[in-house]
């Protein structure tokens, strides 16, 4: 009978512990997810920025000489991450292939004109500094014209600051929900050995020595929840980076090992506290107050 009853208790308490790892590691999983997001809000925000080309069309009446020049000083531009010279016939090829039909038979020759496309570093992408730059290249006579997707520029930039804005709040608020979720899987365990507590209080254990243990296995516990979270953060982010290798996510490996040894910490740290005060409230209670 004593044995059964054995049984049934260790079965209670292994599940007990189970749906705390569980609550544990999906709550900060789902917050290192939130921390990759944080961390690379700016590097995503930069790779659409350097999608968006500037493109100097030339006159032509210019020379071999100045459009050599114009490509070698664009290519050493500090604001140029890369940049492609597309000539008149090429523009033509890709024009025909896009509607479907060659127009220069239509026409008897090629309107278009030699051209360079310059993809500007994430910093640069701004209407102000722009301007400045289509304003130089204007300036030269063998340009005709710069030409760009103003509109775009703008309401990418000015949808990027309110989309980290939100974010920053929602990482807060997420956080704050984290701590709550933790910290009431931790007190649930806490409670269903509120009577063992007041137990070794009566027999004099003084509250160091009782706390003591508890905080040892809740501590355990929170190392494995932290432990699954880090192997789901890794799978993810193996797979981010696998589908989408232009956003070179491994690239800051000193801010991802940051992240994973912060997210490791947090759930040490979480699940002490919560434990401490946990077992605090239960040794203050009167052993009357412990049935309610």
């Amino acid at each position: 009978m004593s044995t059964s009853f054995e049984r049934y208790q260790k079965r209670r308490l292994i599940s007990s512990y189970f749906s705390v790892v569980i609550s544990i590691s999906l709550v900060l999983f789902l917050l290192g997810l939130l921390g990759l997001l944080v961390l690379n809000t700016k590097k995503v925000a930069d790779h659409f920025k350097e999608q968006i080309a500037l493109t100097v069309y030339l006159k032509d009446t210019a020379k071999e000489v100045e459009m050599e020049q114009l490509k070698k000083s664009l290519a050493l531009a500090e604001y140029t991450k890369s940049s492609t010279f597309v000539s008149k016939e090429e523009a033509a090829e890709e024009h025909s292939k896009e509607i479907g039909e060659d127009f220069m038979e239509f026409l008897g020759y090629n309107p278009l004109q030699n051209s360079i496309d310059v993809y500007m570093k994430a910093d640069y992408v701004s209407p102000d500094q722009i301007d400045k730059i289509a304003e130089e290249l204007t300036s030269k006579n063998f340009v005709d014209e710069v030409v760009y997707d103003k509109p775009l520029i703008s309401l990418l930039n000015d949808n990027v600051k309110k989309i980290s804005l939100w974010i920053l709040i929602i990482s807060g608020v997420f956080t704050f929900i984290a701590v709550l979720l933790i910290n009431s899987s931790i007190r649930l365990a806490v409670y269903s050995k509120r009577f063992i507590i007041k137990t070794m209080q009566m027999v004099g254990a003084t509250k160091t020595f009782i706390r003591r243990p508890f905080i040892w296995q809740s501590v355990k516990l929170g190392i494995i929840g932290a432990i699954l979270a880090l192997i789901g953060m890794g799978v993810v982010l193996y797979y981010i980076n696998n589908t989408f290798p232009e956003l070179e996510l491994l690239k800051d490996a000193s801010l991802l090992i940051s992240l994973f040894v912060g997210i490791f910490l947090m759930g040490i740290f979480i699940t002490w506290l919560s434990t401490f005060f946990a077992t605090s409230r239960f040794l203050n209670l009167k052993t009357d107050e412990l049935y309610y």
